[in-house]
């Protein structure tokens, strides 16, 4: 029965989700997107998430805007990576920061040409969190939450799910379902015994597990080798990039100063994150739940480009694309690069899929 009363909040939850995304899309300039986007202006999309704390501490802090100097910073900020790149496509924004099923997303739906990764920005802070006593083989006939249908967490969760005998689809289908929907509706729904888990990003995996009783059945950090995959990436339009490069560079240049003042006051960032986390939320995070969840992450620039064909593979396999996309050529982090130099720091690599 609960299966089939989720079966209605999906379909609720996914025309919501759609009238969103099309809000987004309109607050855009189309044309001037798809002929370059303004040299006067960069429109940055984020996610109000610890994952995203590069960005919600380069926004706050001002990191950005003092980097582009007379370039003005816009800003969007979404539930999930597929409403991002749909307003990317859309020519609604110029730039944002993307789990790495979106952009791998964006790059094979526009044939390689729409985006570039230019930077990472989070290793780690995932987590599938489930109700007591449920175990990986008591899952059958269980409602499972994801960010959004095709974000990085729903993959992962499908792909997990499919190596454990479990079978999904993007409609509603086998024998577990996957009920996409964003992170507070997923905290009311669970909190409401209406789904037994999900897997999710931090501060949201945190939340469920100290607010409402969840427990740990997956730290997606244990699934990847030496603990190392990304989380969330820039990716920045390839139309925005090839006409201001010198706009992007600057970006780049806010990004590694606010990663840079992370390091250098990993608890005071935290807290600063946190605040502005809840400002844009209107919910408080407590403590308990703001130091569990920053435990949980690690920021960083190098986008950990090993981990990204995997990630397109898991998507194929669980049906959110037709077939593992040709990669080549996703990444252009010449620019990172630079900026890392002069900040004298180790530059990162492309593994082969793009620029360096």
């Amino acid at each position: 029965m609960k299966l089939l009363a989720l079966l209605g909040v999906v379909g609720v939850l996914a025309v919501s989700g759609c009238t969103a995304t099309g809000s987004v899309m309109a607050s855009g300039t189309g044309v001037g997107a798809a002929a370059g986007g303004s040299a006067n202006t960069l429109r940055l999309g984020y996610f109000a998430n610890l994952t995203h704390a590069t960005a919600v501490l380069g926004v706050k802090d001002g990191h950005f805007a003092a980097a582009l100097g007379t370039t003005t910073l816009q800003t969007q900020v979404f539930n999930a990576g597929p409403a991002a790149v749909e307003a990317l496509l859309a020519g609604a924004i110029d730039a944002a920061y993307l789990g790495p099923s979106p952009a791998i997303n964006a790059f094979s739906k526009s044939q390689g040409t729409a985006i570039r990764i230019v930077a990472g920005g989070t290793s780690g802070g995932a987590s599938f969190v489930v109700r007591p006593g449920l175990t990986e083989s008591t899952l059958a006939d269980k409602v499972f939450a994801s960010p959004q249908l095709g974000g990085t967490q729903d993959v992962a969760l499908r792909s997990w799910l499919s190596a454990h005998g479990y079978t999904t689809t993007v409609t509603g289908g086998g024998n577990v379902l996957v009920a996409p929907q964003s992170n507070a509706q997923t905290l009311s729904l669970f909190k409401a015994g209406a789904v037994d888990g999900a897997w999710l990003p931090e501060p949201w995996a945190s939340r469920l597990r100290l607010e409402a009783g969840a427990t740990t059945l997956v730290d997606e950090a244990t699934l990847w080798p030496q603990g190392r995959f990304v989380t969330t990436n820039l990716v920045v339009s390839t139309t925005y990039l090839q006409a201001h490069p010198e706009q992007v560079k600057a970006l780049l240049q806010g990004a590694v100063a606010a990663d840079a003042a992370i390091a250098a006051d990993p608890e005071g960032s935290r807290d600063s994150v946190g605040s502005a986390i809840t400002a844009l939320t209107g919910a408080k995070l407590s403590t308990q739940v703001l130091h569990e969840a920053w435990s949980r992450l690690t920021i960083t620039p190098d986008p950990i480009a090993s981990s990204l064909q995997a990630s397109a593979t898991a998507a194929a396999a669980v049906g959110i694309t037709k077939s593992p996309p040709d990669l080549s050529g996703i990444y252009d982090l010449t620019l990172l690069n630079q900026v890392l130099t002069a900040a004298g720091r180790p530059t990162v690599s492309a593994g082969g899929l793009g620029k360096e």
